[in-house]
């Protein structure tokens, strides 16, 4: 898949989705992410209308250089002397000109931290693709790269979503607030894919069944014994089968059952980026409103502290042999602590539609 077996590194690279920071920026953006699925223009136009909402910029590239200051703090704090890289795989700083930075400057091996902590093909094999295709972008003398391994149900990470979600709870009102439902909510995927995720013998749906677990973690770690997982994001022909119900979708079926007030989790997002954004905070957040019922939204992981020791306890799993800490049982995927990489057949290229998403 594009990884070589790294036991020593000169370099950390963070590697993520990418966004436009500029309204100029927004539909060249949308047809990097789109290329080679043949998505209608003005399907693009549409999702494009969301970005220059907030006037042509999405937050995702602020919110990773974030990270990376708190990441190169936590580095030097654990004496792992390392510096750290930024590459996207659809908006810059791309990932191909990164690694070509990287070379230039010396690094021969480095260690890469995804901004998904899920199996999958888009929460995990496709970082695999954007690094074979920076390496074989370079050619001969392109620094070996490692992915980290998944991280969903690591303890600093579910530490973290457990206070968003008693932070939340603690801005709605106090009648609210003892009889609020907590939903959680990450990218839908379509069922083809999601039934692609895993390795064979391991039964497929990865991706949905480590969502799964990752919110009974949390549910349980805020005291919670009964909430709901939903999905949002959604795109794509209606004829294809994605993973639901649909977070709006589910607020009406709520307030159908008399619900007054809903904690919304993005357990499946490390940052708020605009779907984030988009998604929740201005659509649930406005049919919630529309129903009369009571909203909040815990905030992401990527801005707490912790998550950065996060980042670092990965780094030190490969560096020193650290012990990985994770608590839930549903199986996680990556690279060993001896530097071995991700499992093959972990995830399976979904087949696209032909009419694109």
């Amino acid at each position: 898949m594009g990884d070589t077996v790294v036991r020593t590194a000169d370099a950390l690279l963070l590697l993520s989705f990418g966004g436009p920071e500029r309204p100029d920026d927004v539909m060249p953006f949308l047809e990097n992410v789109t290329r080679g699925r043949g998505v209608p223009r003005e399907r693009l136009e549409a999702v494009a209308e969301h970005y220059l909402h907030f006037g042509g910029v999405s937050p995702i590239n602020a919110l990773n250089r974030a990270i990376i200051a708190a990441v190169e703090t936590e580095l030097a704090s654990a004496c792992l002397e390392l510096p750290v890289y930024f590459g996207n795989r659809n908006w810059h700083p791309m990932v191909e000109d990164t690694v070509a930075r990287m070379a230039a400057d010396g690094v021969e091996s480095a260690l890469v931290f995804p901004t998904s902590a899920w199996g999958g093909y888009s929460g995990c094999l496709q970082y695999h693709e954007d690094i074979a295709r920076a390496r074989a972008a370079f050619g001969a003398g392109a620094p070996e790269l490692l992915k980290l391994r998944q991280y969903f149900d690591h303890p600093l990470l579910i530490e973290a979503f457990a206070d968003a979600i008693r932070a939340a709870l603690e801005r709605l009102s106090a009648g609210q607030r003892a009889a609020a439902r907590l939903v959680f909510t990450a990218h839908s995927v379509p069922l083809s894919a999601d039934a692609a995720a895993g390795p064979p013998a391991d039964g497929g749906r990865l991706y949905s069944r480590q969502v799964a677990e990752a919110a009974r973690l949390c549910a349980a770690a805020t005291g919670f014994t009964d909430y709901d997982v939903v999905w949002q994001s959604r795109s794509g022909p209606p004829q294809v089968p994605w993973l639901v119900p649909d977070i709006v979708d589910h607020l009406d079926d709520l307030a159908a059952k008399g619900v007054q007030a809903v904690v919304v989790c993005p357990v499946g997002f490390v940052s708020d980026h605009l779907e984030v954004i988009w998604d929740l905070d201005n659509e649930a957040a406005q049919k919630a409103a529309e129903l009369g019922m009571g909203f909040a939204r815990a905030a992401t992981p990527g801005s707490d502290p912790r998550f950065a020791k996060l980042v670092v306890e990965l780094v030190s799993e490969q560096l020193r042999g650290a012990e990985p800490r994770r608590l839930g049982a549903v199986p996680g995927y990556g690279c060993t602590r001896d530097g071995a990489p991700c499992v093959v057949g972990c995830c399976a290229v979904p087949r696209r539609p032909s009419t694109g998403n």
